[in-house]
């Protein structure tokens, strides 16, 4: 199943309904790794954060726009790298939106891309909304109780979303 998400998704200009397909298929992954790994209820929105964060990985590290079936497999690996603790992914999500974007000035589209649009939303969505998550970096100690009385920090749904979809990787 081979999929050309950017090349079937640019429009005709004659008022044809443009698929976000590759956006979708990314989506669709993401969800899937994160369903496998019984990590969060697929109602939380912790479990939306994993699934954006990670379907703007799988999106946006498709940079031959040929996601396929057989592929998922392979690419595992590097989305364990994109994903990782100590790496910069916020920054490489913007850049590579950039550079999208850019690719698609540069071609004349005159129409916007719907699944540039869909993972531009995503990464809004990501970035400004606010998880109220446990405060990793607390005083050892300094609260006794269970998991939920300890203290509790907002925190951007991406830096919950990105390690949840890193562990769905590695459970997958």
């Amino acid at each position: 199943m081979l999929h050309r998400g950017r090349e079937s998704t640019d429009g005709t200009g004659d008022g044809e309904l443009t698929v976000p397909m590759a956006w979708l298929y990314a989506e669709y992954i993401a969800d899937e790794l994160l369903r496998s790994g019984d990590l969060m209820p697929p109602t939380s929105f912790e479990f939306r954060a994993g699934r954006d964060a990670l379907a703007l990985t799988v999106f946006l590290s498709d940079t031959e726009g040929e996601l396929s079936g057989i592929r998922v497999i392979t690419q595992l690996e590097t989305w364990l790298s994109l994903t990782a603790y100590d790496q910069p992914w916020q920054e490489w999500v913007r850049g590579r939106l950039a550079e999208l974007a850019g690719d698609a000035a540069a071609a004349g589209r005159e129409v916007p891309d719907p699944d540039l649009e869909l993972a531009r939303e995503a990464w809004r969505w990501l970035r400004e909304t606010e998880l109220l998550a446990p405060d990793l970096n607390a005083v050892p100690g300094g609260a006794a109780g269970g998991e939920d009385e300890g203290p509790k920090v907002w925190t951007p749904a991406w830096q919950l979303g990105l390690p949840l979809g890193h562990l769905a990787i590695h459970l997958f």
